[in-house]
C-alpha cells in the first residue's frame, strides 16, 4: 500500500531539487522558502526511512535510494499532468490536444509540413508546438508538459529514462551569407578570422562540433557568440561576416532561397540521428498515432530519408 503521508508537494520538491541541484534554486522555482523546501525533503526521507540526497561543497547528489525514487517520482508527476490535461480536454467539449517539442532544425524545416498534414488528418485536435534547446524540451517532456519531442539524440546523461526512435540523419554545417569572403578561399584554418555563432552549452550538437574542430587542429574559437536561436542566427549571419555553426535543417529554407550558403567543408563526421523522444511508460494516444502518420507523410513530401 502507498504510504498516505506522501503528498504531491513531497514529490514536486524532491524532483525540483534534483533538477536544479540546488535547494535555493528549487525553492525559487516552487515559490517556497529554502527552510520550507528543506523541511519537505526531510519529511519525505523520514517517511521512506532512507536518505535521498547528500550535500557537499560540490553541491547536491543522489544517494542510491534517491536515484531509484527519482525515476518513479518523475513518472508519477508526469502521469498526473496527463490526467489533468485529459480532464481539461473533456471540459473543453471533448477537443483533444497534443503537445510537441521541436528542436530548432525540426521546427524550421519539418514542423510546418507536419502541422499542415496533422490539421488535415485530425481537425478536431489542437496541436501545441514548443521549440527550444534539447535540455529545455527534455525537461518539459519529463514533467509531462510535452507528449513528444522531436530532435537530435542528446548526450547519454540527458537521455536517461527517455525512449528514442530514429527518423533520419542530419548534418551540422558552417553557414555564411552569400558573397562571404570565405567562399572565395574556403580554408577552415581561417575561421578564427571571423566571428563565429557557436552552439551554446547543453545543445545537442555541441559535442559533435567540438570533436570536429579538434580533429582539424582548431582547439578554440576566439571570437565566439553562443546561441541556439534560429531567429537571431538567420538575421545576424545575413548582415555580417559571421560564420554560423548550425544543423542544416535550421537554414534549409534560407539556403534554398540563396540568402545563406553552406561552406564547402566535409562535415559528414557531424552527422547525427534525429528522432522521436518520449517517456517510455507513456501509452500512445490516438492523436499521437495520427501525428506519426502526418510526420511520415511530411518527410516523404520533403524527400527526407527515413
Amino acid at each position: 500500500m502507498l504510504d498516505r503521508r506522501i503528498k504531491i508537494r513531497h514529490l514536486q520538491s524532491f524532483v525540483e531539487i534534483c533538477r536544479e541541484r540546488s535547494m535555493k534554486n528549487a525553492a525559487e522555482k516552487l515559490n517556497l522558502t529554502q527552510p520550507a523546501i528543506s523541511k519537505t525533503l526531510k519529511e519525505l526521507e523520514d517517511i521512506l526511512g532512507a536518505p535521498l540526497l547528500t550535500r557537499s561543497r560540490a553541491g547536491i547528489s543522489l544517494t542510491r535510494h534517491g536515484d531509484v525514487f527519482l525515476h518513479f517520482a518523475e513518472m508519477s508527476l508526469a502521469s498526473l499532468q496527463q490526467g489533468v490535461a485529459g480532464v481539461e480536454d473533456l471540459a473543453g467539449q471533448g477537443r483533444s490536444r497534443l503537445a510537441v517539442g521541436a528542436l530548432p532544425s525540426v521546427a524550421a524545416r519539418l514542423m510546418p509540413e507536419v502541422a499542415g498534414e496533422f490539421a488535415y488528418l485530425s481537425p478536431g485536435t489542437t496541436l501545441r508546438i514548443m521549440d527550444g534547446p534539447h535540455g529545455y524540451l527534455i525537461d518539459r517532456l519529463r514533467r509531462g508538459e510535452l507528449d513528444i519531442v522531436i530532435g537530435r539524440l542528446g548526450p547519454p546523461d540527458t537521455m536517461q529514462n527517455i525512449s528514442f526512435t530514429q527518423l533520419y540523419n542530419e548534418e551540422v554545417r558552417f553557414i555564411v551569407r552569400a558573397g562571404h569572403p570565405l567562399l572565395r578561399t574556403p580554408e577552415l584554418s581561417r575561421i578564427n578570422d571571423y566571428q563565429v555563432i557557436y552552439p551554446s552549452q547543453g545543445s545537442a550538437i555541441l559535442p559533435l562540433v567540438e570533436r570536429f574542430l579538434i580533429s582539424h587542429g582548431i582547439g578554440r574559437i576566439d571570437k565566439r557568440l553562443e546561441t541556439v536561436s534560429g531567429a537571431f542566427g538567420r538575421v545576424f549571419t545575413r548582415k555580417s561576416d559571421a560564420v554560423w555553426i548550425i544543423s542544416a535543417g535550421v537554414v534549409a529554407n534560407e539556403i534554398a532561397d540563396g540568402h545563406l550558403v553552406a561552406l564547402p567543408w566535409d562535415t559528414s563526421m557531424m552527422r547525427g540521428p534525429v528522432g522521436l523522444m518520449r517517456r517510455p511508460e507513456t501509452t500512445q494516444s490516438p492523436q499521437d498515432q495520427v501525428f506519426q502518420i502526418a510526420l511520415r507523410n511530411a518527410m516523404a513530401l520533403l524527400g527526407m530519408q527515413g
